[in-house]
């Protein structure tokens, strides 16, 4: 992945998506265009007042950057975007990252079940997959209200545009709709009624979860019981607070042995002592600071690495698939290291 990098971009447009939310485009000069160039499902890290925040991107490939953002209750980032940024300011913006990605010359069929601003990175991935002539598209949808959803205007354009090829399905849990199927949060049991009833299970190629970590596991439980494989699974979390709960420390940490880790990042490598109970990325930061970062709870993926040489305990991962995972990948703000030596690759 590399350093994070991050540039100073002009705000293009500020769209108002409903009281709490906005959409946010960036106007990227030409000499960034290539390391700002994005695969749909991707994020924006977003750097302002000494605060990281990780935003998914909602434009269809191709397109200029853009990303939504919800205001979060006490969330100084999220709040400074929604109801102060404006268009002509600029914004320190970090290349894009995340395996949140489709395949968009595959084809086939795609479901996606998104909550809140869990629609984000759906609407990106919805719009590149319906491109090719031979995909087809069902996104559920949860919110509490009708005047809640993000990019109501665009699903329905993005409806009009491929009427036979996507199927839209909004569920609100606080206001009835005229389908008691459609009323209700997007839970276990929920998911149990709609998808026999709607979706050919067996004949969806790949699955796109994203929301709330209640929501998602809910849809993974949901899946894996219909016997649906892990790899057509996909899932990103969104944290219905703004920063994840901070990581637990040992209160033994630092008291132990240290560990010998090597990060290699940008092609140079640089060891470092390691205290026992200390994680990877917090380790290693006083003498890299370019290491990339943004939540530190296990739920982006900005952090990633390959573990190379060494053994390493994975405290909590949100962000990474099970075959990252088993080629050696690691979140490294979750990641202790548990023999003398380790090894670390950023680069890979």
């Amino acid at each position: 992945m590399g350093a994070l990098g991050f540039h100073p971009l002009r705000v293009a447009a500020v769209d108002r998506l409903c009281d709490d939310a906005v959409a946010v485009t960036f106007d990227v000069p030409g000499g960034l265009g290539e390391r700002f160039r994005f695969r749909p499902g991707q994020s924006l890290t977003v750097h302002h007042g000494g605060e990281r925040r990780t935003y998914s991107i909602c434009a269809p490939a191709g397109a200029a950057p853009r990303i939504g953002v919800r205001e979060v209750p006490g969330g100084c980032v999220s709040a400074w975007i929604v109801h102060q940024l404006r268009p002509g300011d600029l914004v320190e913006v970090a290349p894009p990252s995340g395996t949140f990605t489709p395949d968009l010359e595959a084809g086939g069929r795609h479901v996606l079940i998104g909550a809140g601003s869990g629609i984000t990175p759906l609407l990106s991935i919805a719009a590149s997959l319906l491109r090719r002539p031979d995909t087809e598209v069902t996104l559920f949808y949860g919110n509490r209200r009708a005047d809640t959803v993000m990019f109501a205007e665009e699903l329905a354009d993005l409806k009009d545009l491929h009427p036979d090829r996507l199927e839209l399905v909004h569920v609100l849990s606080r206001e009835p709709r005229e389908t008691e199927l459609f009323s209700g949060r997007l839970d276990a049991d929920r998911l149990r009624a709609l998808l026999p009833e709607l979706i050919d299970v067996p004949a969806v190629g790949h699955w796109w979860l994203c929301g709330p970590f209640g929501m998602v596991t809910d849809a993974t439980e949901v899946l894996s019981e219909s016997g649906v494989p892990a790899s057509r699974i996909h899932r990103e979390l969104f944290w219905v607070d703004e920063a994840p709960p901070a990581p637990v420390r040992s209160e033994d940490a630092a008291r132990g042995p240290s560990r010998e880790v090597t990060v290699i990042l940008d092609g140079r490598s640089t060891t470092v002592a390691v205290p026992e109970g200390v994680t990877l990325l917090e380790g290693a930061q006083a003498t890299r600071p370019d290491l990339p970062f943004a939540c530190k709870g296990g739920v982006c993926g900005t952090c990633r690495a390959r573990v190379t040489d060494g053994e390493v305990t994975m405290r909590r991962n949100f962000a990474l698939e099970e075959a990252e995972v088993a080629a050696g990948f690691v979140l490294t703000c979750q990641s202790l290291a548990e023999s003398p030596k380790v090894v670390i690759d950023f680069d890979q």
